[in-house]
């Protein structure tokens, strides 16, 4: 790849910011998948895999009306040189059940849609509602869940 390709480290502050947005919308989704995993292949729970699944496609169709956004993000992606790759928490590691692995991941997807929140605003004015619509979808989703554990 040569420096013209990598907007990362030599774009403008636009092109840093698709970066951004692209790191968290692979965060959301990622996280998502993984609590789509448990609620279908381990607590064989359709009503919650359809619910999951909902929300990571609606992720996807948040960003589907920019025409080149999916392109702008890509060419912002910077993954050999991400400085922040090789962190890790203890709590990262393991997880001592699979409700600890739903709930850090719910987490995660919560704090990523609140990120794209925030940097889409300088994107377009109708994006940073999808995603607060989504984020409090998830917090919706994590009280559900919750709630189906402790009964």
């Amino acid at each position: 790849m040569n420096s013209q390709e990598n907007v990362s480290s030599t774009g403008s502050g636009k092109d840093r910011i698709y970066r951004v947005l692209d790191a968290n919308l692979n965060r959301a989704r990622e996280g998502l998948r993984v609590v789509e995993e448990v609620v279908r292949l381990i607590w064989d729970d359709p009503t919650l895999t359809e619910e999951v699944k909902g929300i990571r496609h609606r992720i996807n169709r948040a960003i589907e009306p920019y025409t080149g956004l999916t392109e702008k993000l890509i060419r912002g992606r910077d993954s050999a040189g991400d400085v922040g790759k090789g962190f890790s928490k203890v709590e990262e590691r393991s997880h001592q059940n699979e409700e600890s692995l739903v709930s850090a991941n719910l987490k995660r997807v919560q704090e990523a849609l609140r990120v794209l929140e925030e940097f889409s605003k300088g994107i377009d004015q109708g994006m940073p509602s999808r995603f607060k619509k989504l984020r409090f979808e998830v917090y919706d989703l994590e009280k559900k869940i919750i709630l189906n554990l402790k009964l």
